[in-house]
């Protein structure tokens, strides 16, 4: 029988509460049990599903997480990428999360004025972030949410991130800079030649074409992607999953977080990817349940309600394998793009958060807070 979508809420909610004190400062925890760490970027992005939750008592842990971080930013601004931890820095996409979640939750609770100090000190931070000091930041490899995955200069999904926020904070001048410096045509933007969605990464006469999912996905929900290429990347995506599933290299009816998968005979493949990032694993190419989240969210704001709805079933599906929990629903980490299997910690905080976020999205017909 397949599991009802208000099963596999009640179970998100059931996740996000166990995991809301965890052993760091009463912090919340990343995973249930394999992450007792408060991880920056995993409780950033999964303030989405609580918002869409309205629990008060996840409200007050996301406050108490933006409060700390607030108080552990470096002396330059940047966010740290352990919420307790002010010298674990480093990280390329904690401190634009910050900024646009301090601004959808100011819109949330109404106080407009919450931390208005540590908003001009991070601001300030990213505005030195920059390669050639105009609009679009750039990154150093393995600094963003793919840990072992090489993302150089200019990467999406960071800039999506500060093209988010600016919006939110009201820098609407700033935003549309950046708007039109991602979609320029010239090759010193990330519009491919012949391809709708966005390039992974460029840098001078670099570039990765490849397709990041969560980039992409954000590039939609933050308007960098205009109504129509959102529509033309969403046919491109399930046209290019269609052709992976018939040749055995996709097993779910959901999007792995990046594809074509990097082949250790490709120039850009690491050896390091040997052990932790083979084809169809982990960041190259894994199916992450908070990633099919952004994506399925996407999928409303392009306007593709039914083909939302169809991949919400699917991943109502694949939140219930685990690892090593005995519960109904397993929340797990990611799963190899080419069984379907398991591989990551069970009741992680963001597969939980995402999963009620996108929830909330398809039934309300709208990409709630963006």
């Amino acid at each position: 029988m397949n599991p009802s979508i208000q099963d596999a809420k009640s179970a998100a909610m059931g996740v996000l509460l166990h995991n809301a004190s965890g052993p760091y400062d009463g912090l919340p925890r990343t995973a249930g049990w394999g992450y007792p760490e408060p991880y920056t970027r995993d409780l950033l992005i999964s303030s989405l599903g609580i918002f869409a939750s309205g629990n008060d008592a996840l409200l007050c842990s996301l406050r108490r997480v933006l409060e700390t971080l607030a108080r552990n930013q470096s002396p330059h601004g940047q966010i740290p990428s352990l919420v307790h931890d002010p010298e674990n820095r480093g990280a390329s996409d904690t401190t634009p999360l910050f900024l646009l979640v301090l601004g959808m939750f100011r819109r949330f609770t109404g106080d407009v004025t919450f931390l208005e100090e540590a908003e001009a000190k991070a601001l300030q931070w990213m505005d030195y972030q920059t390669i050639d000091d105009r609009a679009l930041v750039g990154q150093q490899p393995t600094s963003d949410w793919r840990d072992e995955h090489w993302v150089l200069g200019q990467g999406l999904y960071v800039n999506a991130l500060v093209h988010g926020y600016l919006k939110i904070l009201g820098l609407k001048d700033r935003a549309l800079a950046l708007q039109v410096a991602a979609n320029r045509e010239d090759g010193r933007g990330f519009v491919t030649e012949g391809q709708p969605t966005y390039a992974l990464w460029f840098y001078k006469v670099l570039r990765d074409k490849r397709c990041d999912i969560l980039g992409n996905s954000l590039a939609i929900l933050t308007g960098l992607a205009d109504p129509e290429r959102a529509r033309e990347m969403v046919g491109w995506i399930e046209a290019h999953c269609a052709e992976m599933r018939s040749r055995g290299e996709l097993a779910l009816d959901l999007p792995p977080c990046f594809f074509p998968f990097v082949q250790p005979t490709d120039p850009d493949w690491h050896p390091r990817y040997e052990m932790y990032n083979l084809p169809g694993q982990y960041h190259n190419g894994g199916v992450w349940p908070f990633v099919c989240g952004f994506y399925i969210t996407a999928l409303v704001a392009a306007g593709e309600q039914s083909l939302a709805k169809e991949k919400l079933q699917a991943l109502t599906a694949l939140v219930q394998p685990s690892r090593a929990v005995s519960e109904a629903f397993g929340f797990n980490e990611w799963f190899r793009a080419q069984d379907g299997s398991p591989a990551g910690q069970d009741w992680q905080t963001w597969s939980a958060s995402m999963y009620l976020y996108a929830a909330a999205c398809v039934k309300a017909g709208a990409a709630m807070y963006f």
